[in-house]
């Protein structure tokens, strides 16, 4: 069984599909990930992001690999490295490109070709999984989703203001609506959760109750 779970930047939908997966006893695929990856690895090596060829090779020779609770590059744990803000404004480079995205999207299929798995990104119950059993997006409002982002960024010990998260998901949201390749797009059978003044638990509550239903 396939759970996709799409939404917008900094609806909670890593948090909520790990969590979600652990209680169905599903594997989990955080396919946001994977874009971060390329990216990190392009900089580290210190190949210019608008360098399209120079990115699509990275893209092409590195080894991810996903685990449940972490994100390795060539074996290198990099599941920390991946989630700052730079990581995160950065990322569009990737993500825009319609070769890595071809690239990434054969490796998501791949990775869940007959098991059970909850996966989320912008474009799962669009484009990676058309057919799947269950399709959730997950959002909130634009404010909401900025305190919650803000507060994990803290938590990791980044220095910034709330208006920087705001102002910065504002173009994110901007950037994933108009992208030619991978845009946002809610699945026209998709079940929508809003979590405006919901906790962690009843999200995932909620979650777990779509999938029953689906099964």
């Amino acid at each position: 069984m396939i759970v996709t779970i799409d939404g917008p930047a900094g609806a909670g939908k890593s948090s909520a599909a790990r969590q979600l997966a652990k209680r169905l006893g599903f594997h989990f695929l955080d396919t946001g990930a994977m874009y971060r990856a390329v990216v990190y690895t392009a900089i580290e090596r210190g190949i210019d992001l608008t360098d399209a060829d120079a990115l699509e090779q990275v893209a092409a020779s590195i080894d991810i690999q996903l685990t449940d609770d972490s994100v390795l590059v060539d074996g290198q744990d990099v599941t920390r490295a991946i989630r700052t803000q730079a990581i995160t404004t950065a990322t569009r480079y990737a993500a825009d490109h319609p070769g890595i995205r071809a690239r990434l999207v054969e490796l998501q299929r791949a990775a869940a070709e007959g098991q059970d798995f909850v996966t989320e990104g912008r474009d799962q119950g669009s484009i990676v999984f058309p057919n799947a059993e269950c399709k959730v997006f997950l959002t909130a409002s634009e404010r909401v989703r900025a305190e919650r982002r803000y507060h994990d960024l803290i938590s990791r010990g980044e220095d910034l203001t709330f208006d920087d998260v705001l102002e910065k998901q504002q173009q994110r949201d901007e950037r994933d609506a108009t992208r030619p390749v991978g845009a946002l797009i809610q699945a026209d059978d998709a079940v929508v959760l809003v979590t405006d003044g919901m906790s962690a638990e009843e999200v995932v509550d909620r979650l777990h109750d779509i999938v029953m239903q689906h099964r």
